[in-house]
């Protein structure tokens, strides 16, 4: 890839591997080989720790007025070089140009969002209960963070961590997924364009997680840790946190309810079902993963999705017209396959998709299915992928408990023109996140993240910048 940076970003300097291992980006349009970037070892992520913590005291001391005109010119970096950035995010993870630019627009407002917040940073002051003292409150940053990124919104996931840990005044070692770390690097050049100081961010790029992350969370000097990724790895985080007692925030899996009542525009109800399914081609944590459809609309609601679903193009995400491009990756796809066969054997019937197409790529069609067994293995686990998976159920208790019913609680989706029964129901699910009669929920305005297994803490809104701040408490005798 031209121009775009390959190297370990640490101490503001671009620098290779210290044991000069590369790994390969992957286009998963075609399988073949993009470009080799460094691959990070242990001693590159002391190197970064060591930068990090260099920088801490300066950064936390630096004006939060400066801090914010650092984002806000990153902010509008961003949207003129939209194209330049799309291209990149399409070309190693797949999604199409139309997506990729939206991507785009949605990582810089994060950036926006939080140069606005910077500024913001309160305390408090009063008098004691007992008279005697005075209570004066101040916000101060954590320290320095290890921010761990997932593929599926390689720019997006980075400016959503990284925005507030600067406006809180924090440093940080930043660690993107191995499948998409041009889009990390791209940004860690902006922010250095945009003035920020060397060592205030710093990129790994690494097939090695395990040996390059578990030594920063047990050495004690990492002070915050914001994972986005699987239920799974999350566990194995918190666990290495534990030693050093870091604090983490996490958001992880989900298994999304998308629930259609009887009284629903199904019209309404179809277009959220694309959205909430089909966005980058159903990789994302909030996407819709159970449809449950009442019995009297299930039919005309099944039919009118197949109808949508069939009409998108597949194909590679650069192509004009594309409207569904490839998963990730050869594992990813394989999931899929497997978790559609299942449902298959179990006796859901095929609307529409189902099968793998011929020829190189990660392609899988838009799959529509139906009498879909509340066994299968897609009802228990993220399909990450483009199918919908539609059930019935004839009660409004029936479904809330079926919703309800899984380890995950990250977002759910419900459809009804009645507004008492919109909030009854919306407030019954165990969830962080309704989207009430649209298939969006995701804004840098609001708090994102789940309950349950679906993670610990919130990203975005006035609350995100929370997550790297700490209180101190200053008692001071009262004059008498």
């Amino acid at each position: 890839m031209t121009g775009t940076p390959t190297q370990l970003f640490i101490g503001g300097a671009w620098t290779d591997a210290a044991d000069g291992a590369v790994m390969p980006v992957d286009d998963p349009a075609t399988g073949e080989i993009l470009c080799h970037v460094a691959d990070a070892g242990p001693k590159d992520a002391r190197s970064a720790q060591d930068a990090a913590l260099r920088a801490q005291e300066e950064w936390a001391r630096t004006a939060p007025r400066a801090r914010s005109e650092i984002l806000r010119r990153a902010y509008e970096i961003i949207l003129d070089r939209t194209d330049e950035l799309a291209r990149l995010m399409t070309s190693e993870m797949g999604k199409p140009l139309t997506e990729a630019r939206g991507e785009a627009a949605y990582a810089a407002e994060f950036f926006r969002w939080f140069s606005e917040e910077a500024v913001r940073i309160d305390g408090g002051h009063g008098v004691l209960p007992d008279g005697r003292n005075r209570m004066l409150l101040s916000r101060r940053p954590v320290g320095p963070c290890l921010l761990i990124t997932p593929w599926n919104f390689p720019l997006a996931m980075g400016t959503r961590k990284i925005g507030p840990a600067i406006a809180a005044g924090c440093t940080m070692v930043l660690k993107p997924a191995p499948q998409t770390p041009l889009s990390s690097l791209a940004l860690a050049a902006i922010l250095k364009e945009a003035g920020l100081p060397d060592g205030v961010l710093n990129v790994i790029t690494t097939s090695r997680a395990g040996e390059v992350c578990e030594p920063l969370l047990r050495g004690g000097r990492i002070r915050k840790l914001s994972f986005t990724g699987s239920t799974q790895v999350g566990r194995l985080l918190l666990a290495q946190c534990a030693d050093t007692v870091v604090r983490a925030s996490m958001e992880l899996g989900g298994n999304a309810p998308f629930i259609v009542l009887d009284d629903a525009d199904l019209d309404a109800a179809v277009d959220g079902a694309m959205i909430a399914k089909m966005r980058n081609m159903g990789e994302a944590c909030t996407a819709a993963n159970r449809f449950f459809v009442h019995h009297s609309v299930a039919g005309e609601f099944a039919r009118s999705l197949a109808r949508r679903m069939e009409a998108l193009v597949v194909g590679p995400g650069t192509r004009d017209g594309v409207d569904v491009g490839p998963l990730i990756d050869a594992v990813g796809r394989a999931k899929v396959e497997d978790l559609v066969s299942d449902a298959v054997a179990r006796g859901a019937r095929v609307l529409c998709g189902g099968r793998t197409p011929e020829g190189p790529g990660c392609f899988y069609p838009p799959t529509v299915l139906t009498d879909v067994s509340p066994d299968s293995r897609l009802m228990g686990t993220e399909i990450f992928g483009p199918v919908a998976a539609i059930l019935t159920f004839d009660d409004e208790d029936e479904v809330v408990r079926r919703a309800n019913d899984t380890p995950w609680g990250l977002v759910g989706y419900v459809f009804t023109e009645g507004l008492d029964r919109a909030l009854r129901v919306s407030e019954r699910l165990e969830v962080g996140m309704v989207g009430l009669n649209t298939g969006l929920v995701s804004n840098p305005a609001a708090p994102f993240g789940g309950v349950k297994q679906s993670g610990l803490g919130r990203e975005g809104g006035t609350v995100g910048i929370e997550e790297f701040l700490e209180y101190q408490y200053i008692a001071m005798p009262t004059a008498r």
